[in-house]
């Protein structure tokens, strides 16, 4: 399993690092702003972002219960980060797999993108389609099921 918090963690101390010359130089605003940008960078790529995970074996029996698409994601993707934006609270409405964290989902995605680990890749009544448009995701979670 690979980790999903190294790139937020770097980002909080290089914000840190950052911010230590203005402080220092008695620029405390400047400082701040700096610390404030870094942990909000570091707070949207971070997996606290996205809603909870579920495994691929899970959100698959879910999604055929309910019809929702399923997203195979993974911490530090700007597509990934584009998607979960552009969908706003409608992302809620989405089965996430994190497949860092679910060898089963990264091997659906391996399987639906010729080996290849491109992420996002959504599974809609059972077809994968990779890297969708935000508009036409946020379609398939307003449209009745």
């Amino acid at each position: 399993m690979r980790r999903a918090w190294p790139g937020p963690v770097l980002l909080l101390i290089a914000g840190a690092g950052a911010a230590t010359g203005p402080f220092v130089q008695g620029r405390a605003g400047t400082g701040t702003l700096l610390l404030v940008v870094f942990a909000l960078l570091a707070g949207l790529t971070s997996p606290l972002a996205f809603p909870r995970s579920t495994g691929a074996l899970e959100a698959q029996r879910r999604s055929a219960a309910d019809g929702r698409p399923v997203v195979f994601w993974r911490p530090g993707c700007a597509y990934c980060m584009r998607l979960r934006i552009r969908l706003g609270r409608k992302a809620r409405r989405l089965h996430w797999v994190d497949i860092w964290r679910d060898e089963a989902g990264a091997e659906l995605v391996r399987e639906a993108n010729g080996g290849d680990e491109t992420v996002p890749t959504l599974l809609v009544a059972g077809r994968a389609y990779t890297n969708p448009d935000p508009a036409w995701v946020r379609e398939q979670v307003s449209s009745p099921r």
